[in-house]
C-alpha cells in the first residue's frame, strides 16, 4: 500500500485494515486528532466522490493499492487567513486611489487593481470554505458585525454594480463604488481576518 498525502509519499503501516474502507475510516480519525480535514481522495488514481465512496469501502485492501489524500489543517486556513488581511488591506489602499487614477489617465493601474480585487476575493471566497472544516474556529468570524454570508451577500450587488460600471465606461462610478463602498468593505475584512490569523 502506498500512500500520499498532498503529493508526497508518507510512511504508512497496516494495522488491522482489511479493506479500503478500513484506511480511509483511519485516516480520517487521524486527521481530526491532528486539526486536519480531507478535502480530496483518489484510490488508484480514481477520484473518490461522496456518491462512490461506500462502493469503494467495501472492497478488499490490497498490497498494491494507492491512496492520495488532499488535506487541509486548521493552520493552514489561519496563515491563509492571515495572508488575506494584508492583501485586503492593501487593496483597499489601491481601491481608494482609483478615482484619481482615472483622472490622471492611469487606466492600467486601475485596471490592475479591479484584477487584484476579483483574484483575492476568489481567494477569500475559496478560503472560507475551507474554514467551514474546522467550524469550532471560524464560525465565530463576522464581518462588520455579520457571518461570512450574510457580509458577501450585501457586497454581491455592489461588486455588480461595479462590473457593470466598467463594461459600460463609467469612469465616474467606477471610482465612488471604488472609494465608498469597496474599499471599507475590504478594510472590515482585513480587520475581521487579522483578528482570526
Amino acid at each position: 500500500m502506498d500512500l500520499f498525502v498532498n503529493g508526497s509519499k508518507i510512511d504508512a503501516s497496516l494495522e488491522d485494515e482489511k479493506t479500503i474502507g478500513d484506511v480511509l475510516r483511519s485516516f480520517e480519525l487521524n486527521c481530526e486528532e491532528t486539526d486536519a480535514a480531507v478535502i480530496g481522495i483518489k484510490v488508484n488514481g480514481e477520484n473518490i466522490s461522496a456518491d462512490s465512496f461506500d462502493s469503494y469501502a467495501e472492497k478488499a485492501l490490497e498490497s498494491n493499492t494507492v491512496f492520495e489524500f488532499d488535506v487541509v489543517t486548521r493552520q493552514a486556513v489561519g496563515e491563509s487567513f492571515k495572508k488575506l488581511s494584508s492583501l485586503f488591506n492593501t487593496l483597499a489602499e489601491r481601491m481608494e486611489k482609483i478615482p484619481v487614477e482615472l483622472q490622471n489617465g492611469k487606466g492600467r493601474d486601475a485596471c490592475a487593481s479591479i484584477t487584484q480585487l476579483a483574484d483575492d476575493i476568489d481567494l477569500f471566497c475559496h478560503t472560507a470554505a475551507l474554514s467551514s472544516l474546522f467550524p469550532e474556529t471560524y464560525k465565530s468570524i463576522r464581518i462588520d458585525e455579520k457571518p461570512f454570508a450574510a457580509f458577501f451577500a450585501d457586497f454581491t450587488p455592489v461588486l455588480s454594480q461595479f462590473e457593470e460600471a466598467l463594461q459600460s465606461n463609467d469612469t465616474v462610478l467606477v471610482g465612488d463604488l471604488s472609494e465608498y463602498e469597496i474599499c471599507p468593505r475590504l478594510k472590515a475584512v482585513s480587520k475581521a481576518l487579522e483578528a482570526f490569523s
